[in-house]
Parts: structure tokens; sequence; C-alpha cells
């Protein structure tokens, strides 16, 4: 996968076509985790599950009720497995090109998934059926998120847009063009007022999720910028980026408050921790590694299971486990 992840900085090259459709052959190991007697403490970073399959993983999430993964795949398939034994509840091929992002509905009940096939596709979640898809991008579909009543969907890529959609009917809304680069990740405030947009344009933006009003420009990346997530409370933002930094900000003001250079290259994925006291991000350097979210001095911990760049990753809702990608899933301990 490195070839493939090095080139990802050209991706306004315009239209990837996938010529041949693979069928997903899918395994996973389970690892029991070792825990004391005494302290019922599992060690950070024990690794209790591992899927392997015939085509690369490039995103994974976590169901709302922490009991399922949903998993996006090179050669165009979605898959949800059991988060605990990795059993397959289904997979199904509707995508012509590789799956970027995939985003659980807020009830658990519909899926998204965005590709370099230019659409965007939402499934039940219980049966595998494609309910919609949307075709209004022109390029590469890179990210995909849900507002929080999950009525709507923010979608981004390689046309340098986000637009905002209908969850039910597909009739789009509005498109945001602040831009002048591809967007890679996209992010909507727990109170569904604002969405943050992160771009190869060496910006973030924020941005009205009613209007498509502009709010404020962060402008602390010197590269790309990969990832947006914002806090829990709503008050700050993390991006990350090809500066090999994460940055934390005020989402009002944009002021930085934390600068964190743990990493060695760049950093593609990152998410705070439900409770808000941590971040954990991935990087090229193939680290996921978390870290106190209010100093950015203090590393809590390095999983090193991965041996190429971490494309994706996601707390479980517990607060407990992590699950991230390069070629595979690792499901591991982090709390």
């Amino acid at each position: 996968m490195s070839t493939l992840r090095a080139i990802k900085p050209f991706l306004v090259i315009g239209s990837f076509v996938m010529t041949t459709l693979l069928l997903i052959a899918c395994s996973a190991r389970v690892v029991p985790a070792v825990v004391s007697n005494q302290t019922k403490l599992i060690p950070l970073g024990t690794t209790f599950l591992t899927t392997q399959s015939a085509s690369s993983v490039f995103a994974v999430a976590w169901s709302p009720d922490g009991k399922r993964l949903a998993l996006g795949y090179a050669d165009g398939s979605v898959q949800v497995r059991d988060a605990t034994t990795g059993k397959i509840d289904f997979t199904v091929q509707g995508h012509t090109g590789h799956i970027w992002t995939v985003a659980w509905s807020p009830d658990g009940k519909r899926l998204a998934s965005a590709s370099w096939d230019h659409t965007v596709q939402v499934w039940d979640t219980s049966t595998g059926t494609s309910l919609l898809t949307y075709r209004g991008h022109s390029d590469l579909v890179l990210a995909v998120a849900w507002s929080p009543a999950g009525t709507r969907i923010a979608s981004a890529g390689s046309d340098d847009t986000v637009q905002v959609w209908d969850a039910t009917s597909g009739q789009h809304i509005f498109t945001y063009h602040g831009h002048s680069g591809t967007v890679e990740s996209v992010a909507w405030s727990l109170d569904g007022s604002r969405i943050a947009s992160a771009s190869f344009d060496h910006t973030v933006q924020v941005w009205d999720a009613t209007t498509g009003d502009h709010r404020l420009t962060y402008r602390g990346h010197a590269n790309y910028v990969w990832a947006v997530a914002w806090s829990p409370d709503g008050q700050h933002l993390a991006s990350g980026g090809m500066d090999d930094t994460v940055q934390v900000w005020d989402a009002r003001t944009a002021r930085t408050s934390v600068i964190y250079r743990g990493h060695d290259n760049g950093v593609q994925a990152l998410a705070w921790s439900p409770d808000g006291k941590r971040i954990a991000s991935g990087s090229w350097d193939t680290t996921v590694q978390i870290w106190d979210a209010a100093t950015g001095g203090h590393q809590i911990f390095t999983y090193r299971g991965h041996a190429d760049i971490i494309g994706s990753l996601a707390w479980s809702p517990d607060g407990q486990r992590i699950a991230s990608v390069d070629d595979q899933v690792r499901v591991w301990q982090a709390g």
C-alpha cells in the first residue's frame, strides 16, 4: 500500500476508474486479552483482533453502540463485522472505486461510504441493502460525515468542494466552495451548527452548516491538511497534516493552543477520545500515538503494531479500544 499512499497528494488528477472488481476473501484473528486477576487491567496496546483480506482496507468506523465495525476496501466493497469476534455480518460491492471513508449514522441504522468512483452510497446496516447513491461530485469523493440529527450528509473530495445533501432523498442542499485544493476531511460539530473541512490548500475552514457562510480559516499548517476532528465539547478542533504535526485550536477564534510533534512523518488520521482528554493520531511513520489533548507534551502510548501508513482510525464509543488501519485492521486496547 505504500506506493498507493504515496501518490495521494496528487488526488487532483481526476477520475480513477476501477477496471476489475475483486472478491474479498476475509478472515480474522482474535487474540484473547491478557488480564491480571488482581488488577483486571489490560495493558495498553494489547491487540484483540486483526483482520486479513485479499483487498487492502482503507477506512474504518465504529458503530454507535460499539458492537460492529464498518470497513471500506480498495476493491470498492463495504463490509460490516462484529467488533469483538471479527465475524462478517455482510459485504456489499456497490462501488467501482476505492472506498476512502465510511461513516455510521448517529442511530446506527445506516452507513455512508465515500468512493473514488465520484459517488457516496448509503446502506441499510441490518441488511446491506443500498438505500441511496449521491452523484453530486465531479471527482474523487474522499470524506463523508453525518449531521448529529442524521438528516443531512456532508461529502467532500478532489473537486475542491464540500456538498451538503439530504440523507434520505439525496437532494442537494448547498455546495461550499471555500477551498482551492482537494478536501480530504470533513467533520460536523456535535451541536450541528458548523462544519469543518481540511484541505490540501493547507487550511482548515469552519462554516455555517445551514447557510454555508464562512466563519473562520485556520492557517497553522505548512503543508497538506489530511484530517480534522471536533473535541466532544465543541470548543476545539484538532487537525493533522503533512507537516508532521497535530494542532489543537480554538474553534471560535482559530487561536492555536497545542501543537503535538511526536510523529516523524505526516499525520493522516486522528480522533478525540470520547471523554475529550486524549487524542489518537495515525501517521505515515506507521505508528498510532495517544497523547494528552490539553498539553500535547505528554505522550501516553505509542502503538507499533502496523507496518504501513495509518490511513484511518476510530475510538470505540466507550473509549477503551481503537481500531486502526494500514492494509489491515487492528483493534487494540487504548483505555
